[in-house]
């Protein structure tokens, strides 16, 4: 008997889970041969099922053979180089007669929705893009089987592909740049957010700003790495633009945030007073307005390695994940064009 079915429209996995008391993601589970769920909950799930009527559409969910459908995980899609990146990866899964499935996300949202979206539609691959945590996505593509691949995120286990930039060279050669520019006294702008990617690369910078006999005196951060956090991040430096001569924005986004509040709040010129440089080269970091130097993450290659990744993983699931990093490059602009450049580096010391 069918107990109160939902009036006028069809009965959903969300119902059921609701119904059992459970995630919707074990009722995926439930209903995908080969996958892990209790006894006790699977009963409990079945109960569920029958009751409000719930039958599970074979066609969509792809059951009976595999999809050429790629789940593509992103977020922050205002962000120039996440929507270059998207789109490189859309259109190159297209030419290769994959269906990208494109689920956005962010912080605040329940994971366990885009699993469940992932594992009804039963996709071939995965691609993550976005800062929201890869914890449970990987683990539940590894109990069904998902070939997935992270992009500048850190390594989970070795069935599990990633594609990151080389963050130990963009680190340095940020502070090439700045030691280059005539700058002694450097500051980093960045975010509270944690960032996998971003945290390496500042790690990198205070490293190699160490071996050039540079003085970091401080992350000043916003609180995302947006236009509005290089805002923020501009004004936790205030009080001491006037000691550095240098700054590293731990990407263009937030680049252009710091750049516009320092212009239009403080006396401090770029370049004259105070060398900027960026990372990722977005094509506003080329804008007359900004000429930003910076470090250029190409995502023409980023694309390119995450795909050949995705399709390793797909025809070798059972093999050894690879880990393509790929090069950093610096871009030189006006930002970084001060009278008081020097022509060679000062060896390390």
């Amino acid at each position: 008997m069918q107990q109160d079915r939902p009036a006028n429209r069809r009965v959903t996995a969300t119902d059921v889970a609701k119904r059992a008391g459970v995630s919707r993601s074990a009722v995926s589970r439930t209903f995908t041969a080969g996958a892990s769920v209790s006894p006790k909950t699977r009963e409990r799930i079945m109960t569920a099922a029958q009751e409000l009527g719930y039958r599970v559409n074979m066609v969509a969910r792809g059951m009976m053979k595999r999809t050429h459908l790629v789940g593509l995980v992103v977020s922050d899609l205002d962000n120039s180089f996440r929507a270059s990146l998207v789109d490189a990866l859309a259109r190159r899964l297209v030419a290769m007669d994959f269906h990208p499935f494109m689920l956005p996300t962010d912080r605040d949202q329940n994971i366990e929705q885009l699993i469940d979206m992932m594992l009804r539609y039963n996709v071939t691959g995965a691609i993550v893009t976005s800062d929201t945590s890869p914890t449970e996505i990987t683990q539940a593509c590894a109990d069904f089987g998902v070939p997935l691949v992270l992009v500048n995120k850190p390594r989970p286990n070795d069935l599990v592909a990633t594609v990151t930039l080389d963050a130990d060279q963009a680190g340095r050669l940020a502070a090439e740049a700045l030691a280059e520019a005539g700058c002694r006294d450097v500051a980093i702008a960045s975010q509270r957010r944690a960032s996998y990617s971003i945290d390496q690369r500042k790690a990198a910078f205070v490293k190699h700003c160490q071996a050039l006999n540079l003085t970091c005196v401080g992350d000043f951060q916003g609180a995302a790495q947006n236009y509005h956090g290089g805002i923020e991040a501009a004004q936790a430096m205030a009080d001491r633009l006037t000691q550095v001569q240098g700054v590293f924005c731990v990407n263009d986004y937030l680049a252009l945030g710091f750049m516009d509040w320092v212009r239009h709040h403080t006396h401090r010129r770029i370049p004259e007073d105070l060398a900027v440089v960026g990372c990722d080269d977005i094509d506003q970091a080329a804008w007359q307005a900004y000429d930003l130097t910076t470090i250029r993450q190409d995502t023409d290659r980023l694309a390119e390695a995450t795909l050949a990744a995705l399709v390793a993983r797909i025809d070798a699931p059972t093999q050894a994940a690879t880990h393509p990093v790929i090069d950093a490059q610096l871009v030189r602009r006006g930002s970084t064009a001060r009278s008081g450049a020097v022509t060679s580096l000062p060896k390390p010391g």
